[in-house]
């Protein structure tokens, strides 16, 4: 920083005395740092759509740029008729179009999402493409867990790390309830509950009279009990809730505005507002949502009471700041986040993988991609594609030996992996797919409908795993270590073994064309044997 005094300051040419002089060194100001990227955050809710515009300041928080919200309820009728009305269907290509050129002008980082209304809608991928073609965004409708994770990323930013949080948030038609350490979630529910879904199931728009009120609090206690597990344990005594919906519904309850309502305080809150006559609801209501204020408190209630928490805490924070978030993370080419990898491992368990060949061959193919980074010349954002691919490379035997690698592209590609977007995990199975017999040539069918980038990708991550894989093929681990070197007369593998690997080798000779083909290198192996384990 220039200190200004208060006089005034002249300045005059300086002359210099002929002949030899010795010059100090220069004192310069310090570089300035490249402009941060605007990040733009789009949630297509049940109730609304959200723009959110940011920047990261210097020391990485994120600073509002711009908001907006719109109330164009896109859920209005699809849990009732499972479409999106045309109607509909207008009023948010509109709002689209117009975020759209918000986020041009701002040259910003979009990742656009839409949560359970469109999740349901069985026209969901006509609107998809009419957002794509008229709105040119790339709308991506989310699983219930990556919602979950999404939000706990948003609520729980920058939480010290060995912090238990629980987390409730309250949509039109979903509830995702998250458990966390730190800023990392340990558990992600979503339940098919939401405040505009209940409210068209049970009429709940108008006054509640007690027996439809017992019918709904029976009726989210039995969606509780068959997606909640029965006991959740070490749950923090206060919840933190972080929806519109909570703040509404909290903000009538608690005493003083205190941000803070006991269960207690939730109970008469939903015996209250049952009886309360629409117009009064609209008086102490926003109106849209004093429609479904009723839905939201005896939802709120039961989740409450099912986790055994005293009290539920106000956030101002969620969704979009979690996209947000994410956005900031995925620019971070040095941050180490496992919470993907360990997604992908809790799958291959699911399916019954070979835990310990998915690990050696995650190892391998992740310590190739970084010995060769010079010769793939792959961005480390794509790192992760291979680390998932790699680890659930062979869930497909959970079907069938036979073409495993087709049934492993697709449970991939229908996977929930929270972290993962739409187009992420179509890569990451086609990855996966051609871990074994046809290679991943350009004219292959299987790379169909890959755009040039995506196509490249695919092609040199797989050939990664294919070698990484072959170096296991007997599923014993004979490779204790190895380091690839890419010299001028091809890359060479050194594999410092435990065992005999004969059997490897004769493999992964049969990725030496393909390998030649992809990187224009021909691949050696020089085999170091390691005594003892």
């Amino acid at each position: 920083m220039v200190k200004r005094g208060t006089g005034l300051s002249m300045r005059f040419p300086l002359r210099l005395p002929p002949g030899p002089r010795t010059l100090r060194p220069e004192t310069h100001m310090p570089p300035r740092r490249p402009p941060q990227p605007v990040l733009a955050a789009i949630d297509v809710g049940t109730n609304a759509v959200r723009l959110e515009l940011a920047r990261p300041d210097a020391d990485g928080a994120l600073e509002t740029m711009h908001q907006e919200r719109d109330a164009i309820r896109p859920g209005e009728g699809v849990f009732a008729t499972g479409s999106m009305p045309e109607e509909t269907a207008e009023r948010l290509l509109a709002t689209l179009r117009r975020y759209s050129a918000l986020c041009r002008r701002h040259k910003a980082q979009v990742r656009a999402v839409a949560t359970s209304a469109l999740r349901e809608a069985k026209n969901s991928a006509e609107i998809v493409r009419r957002v794509r073609e008229e709105a040119g965004l790339n709308l991506e409708v989310v699983s219930g867990k990556e919602e979950a994770r999404l939000i706990c990323l948003g609520v729980l930013h920058r939480k010290p790390p060995h912090t238990r949080s629980l987390l409730i948030d309250i949509g039109g038609g979903s509830t995702e309830v998250a458990t966390a350490t730190g800023e990392k979630p340990d558990n992600l529910w979503s339940l098919a509950l939401g405040s505009v879904r209940l409210t068209e199931v049970f009429d709940a728009s108008r006054t509640v009279p007690p027996k439809q009120l017992r019918l709904m609090r029976s009726f989210v206690t039995d969606v509780l009990q068959k997606t909640l597990p029965p006991t959740v344990p070490n749950v923090p005594r206060v919840a933190l809730g972080s929806s519109g919906t909570i703040s509404a519904v909290v903000s009538f309850a608690a005493a003083e505005s205190s941000g803070n309502a006991t269960v207690r305080q939730l109970t008469q809150t939903v015996d209250t507002l049952a009886q309360m006559p629409p117009e009064r609801r609209r008086k102490r209501f926003d109106p849209r949502r004093a429609d479904i204020i009723v839905s939201g408190a005896v939802i709120l209630e039961a989740v409450a009471k099912y986790l055994g928490v005293e009290s539920v805490s106000v956030v101002n924070r969620g969704l979009r700041d979690g996209i947000l978030v994410d956005l900031l993370y995925k620019q971070d080419e040095h941050r180490d986040d496992h919470s993907l990898a360990d997604a992908a491992f809790a799958m291959g368990k699911r399916f019954f993988f070979d835990e310990k060949h998915a690990r050696q061959v995650a190892r391998l193919s992740l310590a190739l991609f970084d010995n060769l980074a010079a010769l793939h010349q792959l961005p480390l954002s794509v790192r992760p594609y291979l680390e998932v691919a790699a680890l659930l490379h062979d869930v497909g035997h959970a079907v069938s030996y036979e073409r495993h690698h087709k049934h492993t592209y697709y449970l991939i590609r229908h996977a929930d992996l929270p972290g993962l977007a739409d187009r992420e995990r179509e890569i990451v199975a086609r990855i996966a797919r051609y871990h074994r017999r046809s290679p991943p040539e350009l004219a292959h069918s299987g790379m169909a409908g890959l755009n040039p980038t995506e196509a490249r990708t695919v092609r040199k991550l797989a050939t990664l795993l294919r070698v990484a894989n072959s170096l296991d093929v007997s599923h014993h681990q004979p490779i204790k270590d190895f380091k690839a070197t890419n010299g001028r007369e091809g890359v060479a593998l050194h594999l410092h073994t435990r065992h005999p690997v004969d059997l490897e080798l004769w493999n992964a000779d049969r990725e030496v064309l393909n390998f030649r083909r992809v990187f224009g290198k021909r691949l050696t192996f020089h085999v170091h044997h390691t005594s003892g384990r």
